[in-house]
């Protein structure tokens, strides 16, 4: 998660019913908009007392980044009237922050297509009054899309709502059948362009935002190249490849993300893949670092860290690793290097992050820079440092 404070400013952008439940596997449009190609279902976010911070993720992710949906609205009534894009990033987009649903609803001037739960909290659970602010987007017509790890669509009071309201609720995070998840095959040495995962030194420290960025500013550079989600965010945004990996029996995570990331080989024959990270691999309270280390092989790791947060994440008395700590565990635990640094600049001015791009240089030896405080070019000077045979992609597309 980013925030940028007013001090700072960017220079990168991101910019028929049927009530059966839907799984996080290649999330495709719902079929209500499959007879229409140009239609983008429309969507608000709630996010309540949460948006811009870190439980707000989705909601942060989507604001910067939506294939799938045209976000009319956040719904946080501690920071409503706001605009969206000034408090993420201090860049207005005109997406506004609203009250409540029937401001949002207001707003909106018709029913939207979607209501989008938008938040990530630990407990990964609805409150009771979230449960009846879902029930009541549902009594409007809106479908619902759910990141957490409860499925709506197995509750009978939801299920009911489905047919009563005509709407659909996709369970993001719901896997697929055990009788169609894969084991790890190592089918993974089949692919043979660089792969490198974008990990952290914490959860909700911007590893997919980062992912994004790189994945776009490699793509605008001329070579071609494919992102795998591996979380709900990713998937909600529109990923074309991924799998929400904590969601997923632990005996079958690392052969499910090597199936995806074989299958995007296989049908996009990209140039490089990335690979969205999940928590870290130093963090107790998480696992789904070490899968994504085992299960997709990476060539190269870009890290994450944020220099000014002390305490984990939600777990207040545990330290922060430093990224020294960090990149000798990763490569001590895979076949691995990390190529270079990003900065989550929370709590940082502009001097601050100069600076500190500056001494993580001196210190690790590799190229640093803030994805979206500096150029992304520095970002795609980093991947062709590490894997200089990419450099005749570059020239061809010149």
């Amino acid at each position: 998660m980013f925030i940028i404070p007013p001090s700072l400013s960017s220079t990168a952008s991101e910019t028929t019913h049927n009530p059966v439940a839907k799984n996080n596997i290649a999330m495709s449009v719902p079929s209500l908009f499959a007879g229409d190609k140009k239609r983008v279902a429309t969507a608000i976010v709630y996010c309540e007392a949460n948006f811009g911070a870190i439980d707000g993720k989705t909601a942060n992710g989507l604001i910067r980044r939506s294939e799938k949906y045209e976000i009319l609205s956040v719904i946080d009534s501690e920071k409503a009237g706001l605009d969206t894009g000034m408090v993420l990033d201090n860049k207005p987009n005109a997406i506004p922050i609203c009250r409540d649903l029937a401001d949002s609803l207001a707003q909106a001037g018709s029913v939207p297509d979607f209501f989008i739960f938008g938040m990530a909290p630990s407990s990964g659970m609805l409150s009771k009054h979230e449960r009846g602010l879902v029930l009541e987007a549902m009594s409007h017509g809106m479908n619902i899309v759910n990141g957490l790890h409860e499925f709506l669509n197995d509750d009978p009071v939801f299920a009911a709502a489905c047919v009563a309201s005509k709407v659909e609720i996709l369970d993001v995070r719901k896997p697929r059948d055990k009788k169609d998840l894969h084991m790890f095959s190592g089918r993974i040495a089949e692919v043979t362009c660089p792969v490198i995962a974008v990990l952290g030194t914490d959860c909700a420290i911007g590893k997919r935002t980062t992912a994004n960025i790189i994945t776009s500013a490699l793509n605008e550079s001329g070579i071609k190249t494919v992102m795998v989600g591996t979380g709900q965010t990713g998937l909600i945004q529109g990923a074309r490849y991924g799998v929400a990996l904590d969601a997923v029996p632990s005996q079958f995570c690392a052969g499910e993300l090597e199936a995806t990331i074989v299958k995007a080989f296989e049908n996009e024959n990209p140039d490089v893949i990335i690979v969205e990270g999940q928590g870290a691999l130093s963090h107790p309270a998480f696992s789904s670092s070490s899968f994504i280390l085992r299960g997709s092989c990476p060539n190269g790791v870009v890290l994450q860290h944020a220099p000014r947060r002390s305490k984990r994440c939600d777990f207040e008395g545990m330290e922060m690793p430093t990224p020294a700590t960090e990149i000798n565990l990763i490569e001590t635990f895979a076949d691995t290097r990390i190529i270079g640094l990003t900065i989550n600049h929370e709590d940082m001015s502009d001097t601050e992050v100069s600076a500190a791009i500056t001494q993580y240089e001196h210190e690790l030896g590799i190229p640093t820079t803030d994805a979206l405080t500096r150029s992304p070019e520095r970002l795609v000077e980093m991947v062709l440092a590490a894997f200089p045979e990419l450099q005749g992609k570059l020239i061809a597309s010149a």
